[in-house]
Order: structure tokens, then C-alpha cells, then sequence
């Protein structure tokens, strides 16, 4: 675990974005230091079109630094399974080291899963760090307790929750907190309690590593518990399940006994969707998951609408550690 005074490197793995928005970027490193932590940057942090292996280089560097206890990204993109290739297991195994990072991030976190390795699916400095107004308190609970304090942490429905981004280009907009809609719950199928390790991320990020197969093991040796969620780039109902099929055909569905899926997100700042588009898109999303997993796992138990994705408030998923599922009281607990 982290501790407070502690330094931590902050990555762009994926693409430097803070480079053209650097307001939330800027807000979120204050959050961080707030959190009592200590920053540290390095060359492709806040630089746009960097390498694969200038992106590489950076994470070599901070998980080399013996300083250095925690690595958290900036922000997800589209190219992180580039710089994959580039990556001396040998490096990371020297000196484990959290690793917090969502959506494209899904690479490093299954590569670090690859090896054994401490990470935790969730956390960006510009998005959950850099939320305008003030942290969602159930993000920010949830990251303090991965960071700082070992042990059960208890997910919990949102009270209010939103999908809807706010433009980055507009740093007013950070001075405010996003409206929320009410709190939906979750949607539990099965009534068997199950415990086990937990693996997965961002569907769309997943469907690419195992077309190029690269760092996923085995078949036989995912087990437990399967998450995952979609991006904003909202995927229809059909990619989804084809996706889902491609797992099912791969024999990966089956390895699991239960599957926590992420509310979806049904709106974006380039597809902005009418608040019935919004019900009927993830209602066809959740029947896509529905037809795969009947198809090819149907006596898993299944939670729906968890806020373990791309949307607000975000709960932070140890990749690889344990989750206790217990549909009869509708709990879930995960173990930082």
C-alpha cells in the first residue's frame, strides 16, 4: 500500500492529453497532492504523439525508481496495445508497484495480471481526479481505500450517479460539479455466493489483445470472476455480443462463475443521445450479455449496472485480487 508523503508516477501510456486540456490535469495533480501524495511526471506525460517505446521508456523509468510507489494514468486513448511489445517483464518484476488506469489501460492491467503484479482497474488523473466541482465521493472513498488502506472494501450502488462528459475545452465547466441522475441499483441474476480472483476491463480493449494474443495466458488459467465494461465509444448491442461470442468460442466465458458487467455509457459529447436512446441503448446492451452468457456460461451468476466503468462515480476493481459475491444480500465485496 501506499503511503501518505509517498511519490507516485503519473503516465500516459496511451496518449498525452494533458498537453492540450491541461485544466483537469492541473486539478487532478492537486487532488493527488491533497491525497498527500507527490507527483512525479515524465517525458510523455504531457506530450502528444509520442512512440510506443517513448511511451515504454516512461513506464520502464518509473517502475525502475525505487521511490516511486504507486503509477497512475493520466488518461486512456486508442494505441496502448503498441507499446505492449516494447515492455521487459523483467522490469516490473524487480519492483512491484500499484497500477491504477481504466478503458485503454485494460493492456498494462492484463499485462501486469500476466506477471502476478499489483494493479487496480480504475482511477485517471484527468477524470476521477480531475472531476469539476469537487471528487464524487463514492470515486474518491473508494481510491483512498486502495491506495492507503489494505483490506474488504464494500461496493455500493450509486446514489446519484451521470454518463454525461462535460467539454474539457471549457475549464469554467471544472469549477461546478456535473448534475446527477438518481441511483438505479443493480440487477442481480444466480443465487449461489461465489468468491474468487477477479479479470477483465474495458470489453472493446480485451477483443484486441486476444486477436493479437499478446501477454494473455492460457485459457485454462483465468478463473474466478469476470468484469468488464465498454467505452465511450458505445458499442452497439450486436458488437457487443459478438464480442462476447468470440470469448464464448475462445472458452474463456465458461472459465468464469460470475460476470460483473459496468453501467454503460449511453451518452457522449459526440453522440448525444435523448434520454429514451439512452434506456433503450442499455437495455440492448444488457440483452446482448444476457443471449451470450446463455449461450455459453448460463449458470453464472451475473450483476448488472455496477459503476466499475466510463462512468461517474467510478469504484476502483483490484485486478487480480478478490472479490465475495452474495446475491442473497445483494453484496459485493472486494479485498484492496
Amino acid at each position: 500500500m501506499v503511503q501518505p508523503g509517498d511519490k507516485v508516477a503519473i503516465v500516459s501510456p496511451s496518449g498525452g492529453l494533458p498537453e492540450i486540456f491541461p485544466a483537469p490535469y492541473e486539478l487532478g495533480l492537486r487532488r493527488l497532492r491533497d491525497f498527500g501524495l507527490e507527483p512525479v511526471e515524465y517525458p510523455t506525460t504531457r506530450k502528444l504523439g509520442t512512440t510506443p517505446a517513448e511511451r515504454a521508456a516512461d513506464l520502464h523509468a518509473a517502475w525502475s525508481d525505487p521511490s516511486i510507489r504507486a503509477v497512475i494514468a493520466s488518461i486512456g486513448g486508442d494505441d496502448q496495445l503498441t507499446v505492449l511489445k516494447h515492455l521487459d517483464p523483467e522490469v516490473f518484476r524487480a519492483d512491484p508497484k500499484p497500477f491504477f488506469g481504466y478503458s485503454d489501460n485494460t493492456n498494462l492491467l492484463n499485462f501486469l495480471y500476466s506477471l502476478g503484479l499489483p494493479a487496480y482497474h480504475g482511477g485517471s488523473v484527468m477524470v476521477q481526479f480531475g472531476r469539476g466541482g469537487a471528487m464524487h465521493p463514492d470515486s474518491e472513498r473508494s481510491l483512498r481505500a486502495a491506495l492507503f488502506t489494505p483490506g474488504e472494501f464494500e461496493l455500493t450502488p450509486a446514489e446519484g450517479w451521470t454518463d454525461h462528459d462535460r467539454d474539457w475545452a471549457d475549464a469554467s465547466l471544472l469549477e461546478t460539479e456535473p448534475p446527477l441522475f438518481p441511483g438505479t441499483g443493480w440487477t442481480w441474476s444466480g443465487s449461489q455466493p461465489v468468491s474468487g480472483r477477479l479479470w477483465g476491463g474495458c470489453v472493446e480493449i480485451l477483443d484486441w489483445q486476444l486477436s493479437v494474443n499478446r501477454w494473455m495466458l492460457p485459457v485454462e488459467s483465468y478463473d474466478g470472476v469476470l468484469f468488464l465494461e465498454t467505452s465511450e465509444e458505445m458499442p452497439t448491442s450486436e458488437q457487443v455480443y459478438r464480442i462476447l461470442r468470440t470469448f464464448g468460442e475462445r472458452g474463456l466465458l465458461e472459465r468464469f462463475d460470475a460476470v460483473l458487467w459496468a453501467r454503460p455509457k449511453s451518452w457522449s459529447l459526440e453522440q448525444h443521445t435523448t434520454p429514451a436512446e439512452a434506456v433503450a441503448y442499455v437495455t440492448g446492451q444488457y440483452l446482448a450479455v444476457d443471449r451470450a452468457l446463455a449461450e455459453y456460461n448460463p449458470s453464472a451468476v451475473v450483476v448488472k449496472g455496477l459503476d466499475i466503468g466510463h462512468t461517474d462515480p467510478q469504484l476502483i476493481l483490484p485486478y487480480g485480487g478478490q472479490v465475495s459475491i452474495d446475491p442473497a444480500a445483494e453484496r459485493i465485496t472486494v479485498t484492496y
